[in-house]
């Protein structure tokens, strides 16, 4: 028994210890099968999550919506610390929100904000359930990013970039107000805003700060601003950006400078205030400066600098650039036109016009002027900048500026005009300056060189050069001859005498002139040196003539065709008669007639004034040379002399005239003697008597009424006393006297007619 006791016990203790194997394995199975029991949370958590999300609700919609991949909420300070998040900021509207993307950042419950520190992805503005509308602002990425949940309000103070549909940018720092959608780039701002054109120019913004309102479609831009697109190139202060749904289509800019750059030519501009407004496709279409305006066209041939109160510039927008198209400037106009240096010294001069308004247009393609036009009271001056040409200037209304290839001027009209050309000096003395007056005038200027070649005015011409005076219906210069042609009633004088006829043509640096058709003038005597009766220091001599001309500074006066001079009572008539003032001779050739009125020496002029009819000395012939230094008066070519009842008749005459009797008291007569040589005849009749004389020489003395008959074979036949013939006879007029001087070898004789 005891050994089957044994045994049932040693069974017990098997099944014990099976029942244990087998509970412990169990009991290990089991464990193994069970869910690990959760670690312990760090002091300072909370709780811990994975696939987290959180909303807050405003109204009928959310107003913020984060989800998270994993969550973990601190303690203290009380906030989630989430990883990969998506945020959505919801706008006011509940229309639209803004999306943020991160990979980690803390939300903080007791301040409701979001924080990322690492980088961060925003997009704003995105429509529920549907695509952006074109041109808003798209994406921005940034870290350092700041998400206010109870304004929605984003902004970091790190490097930023961003994301249009048409653009891109990048700043430090940057804020975004979903409330009033507005973007605020706080330092170093670049924009770079891509047109809706085919032209893939983008145009770059730049600036120190830029705040971008959504809502009212507009960028403003401080303290300072920049712009670049291509060629073109806008700096300023203070700017503001518009923009529509094609792009930027207008931006105004504070203290701005802009400039534009082509082949061979650029454009600078600048003002207090500078607007410029882009068409659909971002070309600039026109600009607009305000305030101490001032616009550089620099090209090969010159630089033109315009300054004003205000200039607009019109352009053609095109692809690949706009082309100017127009220029108007407003207030206080100065448009100087300086050329370059040129490598034949041709150079022209210097142009400045002055107006308050002044349109300028421009040739197709934008790339030279083609006409410049003033509306008001305007200036144009022109500069020298080489020997030869002269300073001018013109005051008038209404320019109207021509110009040719190359920006080379071509014509320029005016109307109510005056002009001042400042002439050089001449032996070092000044000489007085060049003025002119007239209603309408034209100018055109040669286009090798850029100088002006004629000027033509008309409509009450009027000239001015020192003393020197004209005026005519129209007038023509010639700048390469300096002629100046008067046409219409033209007329030229000064303090010693005056010129009338149909056309004057005259000579600038000489004062010498050409008159034609109908030719009147008058002219004072030269007062240096003794007078005569031809020349008289006191009567103004007169003169008509089909044509006159000067030379020699006016000392040689030159009348033609159908002429006539007259000098008080003296008077010379011919086909020509020539002045010389410096060698004071007189000359006078085709059918000359002179006449002188007879006074007797010493006579009053009263008294000859009471005579019913005064006596004149005329004298014909083919030509005549007077002298003033022996006071003679040659008549050549077969002459006559007729004084009263004597006539006389020779090849050739000679009148010596007298001097005259002194200051104040010169005799209007100036006749002394007529000496007469060839073929001489002398013929006197009166009270039923004739004389007749015949030699080669004779002589006559007016105031002795003494004639003298010499050479050849004198004769004088009386119809009273018969002939008398003698080497030399001398007869008296006055007192019928007869003296006769015969030879030794042959006496003299004389046939007595006995009644």
């Amino acid at each position: 028994m005891r050994r089957v006791r044994s045994l049932f016990l040693l069974a017990i203790a098997a099944i014990a210890v099976y029942l244990g194997l087998t509970y412990r394995e169990r009991l290990e199975h089991l464990r193994r099968r069970s869910p690990q029991p959760p670690k312990a949370l760090p002091r300072d958590v909370n709780a811990t999550a994975s696939d987290w999300h959180w909303e807050k609700s405003a109204g009928a919609g959310p107003n913020v919506s984060v989800r998270a991949r994993n969550f973990r909420q601190i303690k203290e300070p009380n906030r989630f610390e989430l990883e990969k998040v998506e945020l959505k900021i919801y706008h006011k509207d509940g229309k639209s929100y803004d999306h943020i993307l991160c990979d980690r950042a803390v939300f903080d419950l007791t301040e409701a904000y979001l924080f990322s520190e690492g980088e961060a992805d925003i997009t704003m503005g995105v429509p529920e359930g549907e695509e952006p509308l074109p041109g808003k602002l798209i994406r921005i990425r940034s870290s350092g990013i700041r998400f206010d949940s109870r304004t929605g309000k984003a902004e970091t103070d790190r490097e930023a970039s961003f994301a249009f549909e048409r653009g891109e940018g990048k700043a430090v720092g940057a804020s975004y107000d979903p409330s009033t959608r507005d973007l605020h780039l706080r330092s170093r701002a670049e924009l770079i805003w891509k047109d809706a054109g085919p032209d893939p120019r983008p145009m770059i913004v730049e600036s120190d700060q830029v705040l971008y309102k959504e809502t009212e479609s507009k960028v403003y831009l401080s303290p300072w601003s920049r712009f670049r697109r291509g060629n073109t190139k806008l700096e300023g202060k203070t700017a503001t950006v518009f923009l529509d749904k094609s792009g930027i289509r207008q931006v105004e800019a504070a203290s701005a400078q802009g400039a534009d750059q082509f082949t061979g030519r650029s454009m600078e501009y600048a003002a207090d205030r500078l607007n410029l407004y882009f068409s659909p496709i971002s070309e600039v279409e026109r600009i607009e400066g305000k305030g101490n305006a001032r616009l550089v066209a620099v090209s090969e041939q010159a630089v033109t600098t315009t300054t004003t109160d205000r200039v607009d510039l019109e352009f053609e927008a095109a692809t690949g650039g706009s082309q100017l198209q127009r220029v108007l400037a407003q207030g206080k106009t100065v448009i100087e036109s300086k050329p370059n240096q040129r490598a034949d010294r041709l150079t022209p001069e210097t142009r400045i016009l002055r107006s308050e308004i002044v349109s300028l247009k421009m040739t197709p393609g934008g790339r030279e002027l083609e006409t410049m036009e003033t509306e008001m009271p305007s200036v144009l001056e022109f500069l020298p900048n080489r020997p030869g040409q002269k300073r001018r200037r013109v005051d008038g209304n209404r320019f109207l500026v021509v110009y040719g290839p190359e920006n080379r001027l071509d014509s320029f009209r005016a109307t109510s005009v005056a002009t001042k050309t400042e002439n050089e000096p001449k032996q070092g003395k000044p000489v007085p300056h060049s003025l002119t007056w007239s209603k309408e005038m034209l100018a055109r200027f040669a286009q090798k060189t850029g100088d002006m070649e004629r000027l033509e005015q008309w409509g009450d011409f009027r000239y001015e050069e020192g003393e020197r005076r004209a005026r005519s219906g129209r007038a023509t210069l010639d700048n390469a001859t300096g002629r100046i042609h008067l046409r219409e009633n033209a007329r030229v004088w000064d303090p010693q005498g005056s010129t009338n006829a149909d056309t004057i043509e005259m000579q600038q640096n000489t004062s010498d002139f050409f008159a034609e058709g109908s030719v009147a003038s008058s002219r004072l005597p030269d007062r240096k040196g003794a007078g005569t009766a031809m020349l008289s220091r006191e009567e103004p001599l007169q003169a008509r003539a089909q044509r006159m001309s000067t030379s020699a500074g006016q000392s040689v006066i030159l009348y033609e065709g159908s002429a006539v001079l007259w000098q008080g009572s003296s008077r010379v008539q011919a086909d020509r008669i020539e002045i010389d003032r410096g060698a004071r001779t007189l000359r006078a050739n085709g059918r000359v007639i002179s006449q002188l009125l007879d006074q007797r020496k010493n006579e009053p002029k009263k008294a000859a004034s009471k005579q019913t009819s005064p006596l004149f000395t005329l004298i014909h012939a083919p030509a005549m040379v007077y002298t003033d230094r022996d006071r003679t008066a040659h008549y050549s070519g077969g002459s006559m002399l007729r004084r009263g009842d004597l006539e006389v008749r020779a090849r050739e005459i000679r009148a010596l005239l007298k001097e005259q009797s002194g200051e104040g008291k010169e005799d209007e007569s100036s006749l002394d003697r007529a000496l007469a040589d060839g073929g001489v005849v002398i013929l006197e009749s009166s009270n039923g008597r004739t004389r007749r004389g015949v030699s080669e020489h004779a002589e006559y003395y007016l105031d002795e009424g003494k004639v003298i008959l010499e050479g050849g074979q004198p004769v004088l036949q009386d119809t009273l006393r018969g002939a008398t013939r003698g080497r030399q006879l001398i007869y008296y007029s006055s007192d019928d006297r007869l003296l006769v001087n015969g030879v030794p070898a042959q006496p003299a004789v004389s046939t007595i007619r006995r009644k």
